[in-house]
């Protein structure tokens, strides 16, 4: 009995212990500094993400109680939509021209920009500042007018003797393009990432290489690249991400409908139309997991192949 009592005496002696900690001052200054972002994590992130899911196996229309359906949305979405195919080939066309031309454009502005020249900072903002103001509506307006059938460029290709009366945005043809090149002029952020990363390759390689033989092209492929290489691998996830989740551009330049000819509809337009404009947000929702899933399968397959191509010097070649 004496032991037994000692034992009890001394489990609550360390849950008082751990309660005066918990409600220690310092202890308490960091909870209140916390909570802010705690209780927005908890009411705009997690809350929303575990409804969207249980939502995809409903079906709701945002005015009645959810039904429950089972798999019947996810069995829609691979079986019985045709124009969610069509969307799927629009926003891979659209991630698989957009993201590459993207980051071969930082790379080498970031290649031109990395030697410190007079007024460099200046060319440095001037190449950023599309990335904050890329994903405006307003912007998205000014595009849609500079590739508009009286726009800046069938104005410019008139001065060059070149008559032009093409819409490009509103032609089946180019109007997805217009969107990449929009994409690609938001290069800044990406840009500027590779310029922090080829600040912190050593001078002395290229030095070095220059002793031994080897032209500008040599070192570009042998030392700047392999060495560059883990900041790729950030830069193509992050754009990855990034090109998926794309809306307002095509949004705006369509007029949500994904004109012409369903050319612009990315998915995550067509996501749009079907919660907010069908109120089909079982189904949607069910899309966006779908997306989410597709995102999470190419992110991985990045990952697991990089151990072929991103250089760690921690870890040699």
């Amino acid at each position: 009995m004496k032991a037994a009592n000692v034992g009890q005496l001394k489990a609550t002696a360390g849950r008082t212990g751990r309660l005066r900690n918990f409600f220690d001052h310092d202890n308490v200054v960091g909870y209140i500094f916390t909570a802010p972002f705690i209780l927005g994590f908890l009411i705009f992130t997690l809350f929303p993400v575990v409804s969207s899911l249980y939502y995809s196996f409903t079906n709701y229309d945002l005015l009645s109680d959810p039904t429950w359906v089972g798999f019947d949305n996810y069995q829609k979405i691979f079986t019985n939509d045709e124009k969610i195919i069509k969307s799927f080939q629009v926003t891979f066309t659209y991630v698989f021209c957009s993201v590459p031309l993207r980051l071969t454009f930082a790379l080498l502005v970031a290649m031109l920009l990395k030697n410190a020249v007079r007024g460099i900072g200046f060319y440095r903002s001037a190449y950023y500042l599309p990335s904050l103001i890329g994903g405006s509506v307003a912007v998205s307006i000014m595009w849609s007018q500079i590739f508009g059938e009286k726009g800046l460029i069938n104005s410019v290709l008139g001065l060059v003797g070149i008559e032009a009366s093409t819409n490009w945005i509103g032609s089946p043809g180019t109007a997805l393009y217009t969107l990449v090149a929009l994409s690609v002029w938001q290069f800044g952020s990406s840009m500027l990432i590779f310029l922090a990363g080829l600040k912190n390759i050593p001078a002395s390689y290229y030095e070095a290489a220059s002793v031994d033989g080897a032209n500008r092209f040599t070192q570009f492929f042998k030392i700047t690249l392999p060495l560059l290489s883990p900041i790729i691998l950030f830069n193509t996830i992050m754009q990855l991400i990034s090109a998926f989740m794309t809306f307002t551009p095509a949004y705006i330049i369509s007029r949500g409908e994904g004109s012409p000819l369903d050319n612009t509809l990315l998915y995550s337009l067509y996501l749009y139309q079907k919660a907010f404009r069908f109120f089909d947000m079982g189904y949607a929702s069910a899309m966006a997991w779908v997306m989410l899933v597709i995102i999470a399968v190419i992110t991985l397959t990045l990952f697991q192949t990089s151990k072929f191509w991103v250089h760690y010097e921690s870890k040699g070649d």
